[in-house]
């Protein structure tokens, strides 16, 4: 098996997937005279890597999420795609996503708000089960966060595209299932990929369709969001507008430029994509399982590049 890496820790890719695959012949892009290789296994590679790499039987997307992989226009149509599914990032995403929760739910927004101004004033705690929190993608990792959620005592309403059933979260799907979510949850968090069908869908529309007062996080996808709906939606600086804050991880062109007024908002929270950075060693496991079973011939679970993920 000959494997190339594309990544900007692909050294330590190759030394910790030699220990997993001891008879793999692994590359790394830096290599000069790279040979053709059967597989290639990336975090957004040029278009260069496909010209120069014509033999290929299978890609592996070091991340979840597979946008920028199949936007790129000289990746072979035919070849399969695996992705990386939780691989430890759910756990990482779900703490992110506790965090932004308490946030909102504990008044810690309001408490920081007061500080700048020497104001001592406490706010009365609504409890967490009457805190319901929606979560948007239900893959792996949204499973994964919702669940998380839902353990420490949230009621949760999770959407998908299609119908789904995990217990003890109240899963919606489809158009009606989406209005139905967003009408009563305090927090909404975006856990969806990037698809056309996903593109903006937190737009001026669906804001206005959560209840007043209700904050959003998203450690998905920059795509989800339509800005400018956003900041309409937070309204002044000095007075809440129908929604009551933003964390924000993910944005359509990162790193965030420096003008965006999104970074100047007093109620958004801003952390520079890092809810869920991949723990190298559960992802290599994945990576070997994948690499391991295309090379005989066994199926593995790949992306659909129509749907997006």
């Amino acid at each position: 098996m000959r494997v190339l890496i594309y990544h900007d820790d692909a050294e330590q890719w190759r030394n910790i997937l030699l220990e997993r695959l001891p008879d793999a012949e692994i590359h790394v892009a830096a290599d000069s005279g790279n040979p053709q290789v059967d597989y290639l296994v990336a975090w957004k590679p040029p278009a260069s890597v496909f010209d120069e790499q014509t033999a290929l039987q299978g890609i592996v997307n070091l991340g979840a999420g597979v946008d920028a992989l199949l936007q790129n226009p000289s990746r072979p149509r035919e070849i399969p795609i695996v992705k990386l599914r939780d691989a430890g990032m759910g756990e990482l995403i779900g703490d992110y996503a506790r965090y932004g929760v308490l946030h909102f739910q504990r008044d810690f927004d309001r408490y920081r708000r007061q500080q700048a101004n020497s104001e001592w004033r406490e706010v009365p705690v609504v409890d967490k089960p009457d805190w319901p929190v929606g979560v948007l993608g239900l893959g792996a990792i949204g499973t994964r966060v919702a669940q998380m959620l839902a353990a420490d005592g949230y009621p949760i309403h999770g959407w998908s595209r299609s119908p789904k059933q995990i217990e003890g979260i109240a899963c919606h799907h489809g158009d009606r299932g989406l209005d139905t979510l967003l009408r009563q949850v305090k927090t909404l968090i975006t856990l969806l990929p990037d698809t056309p069908a996903t593109r903006h869908i937190i737009d001026r529309d669906n804001l206005a369709k959560l209840p007043a007062g209700a904050s959003l996080i998203n450690p998905g996808r920059g795509t989800l969001i339509d800005e400018p709906a956003l900041l309409d939606a937070l309204g002044e600086e000095e007075s809440e507008g129908r929604l009551r804050g933003a964390l924000l991880d993910a944005f359509p062109s990162e790193p965030l430029a420096a003008d965006s007024p999104l970074w100047r908002h007093p109620r958004i929270l801003i952390t520079p994509h890092m809810a869920g950075p991949t723990p190298i060693g559960a992802a290599a496991d994945q990576v070997a399982d994948a690499l391991d079973a295309m090379s005989k011939g066994k199926a593995v679970e790949t992306v659909d590049p129509d749907a997006g993920y």
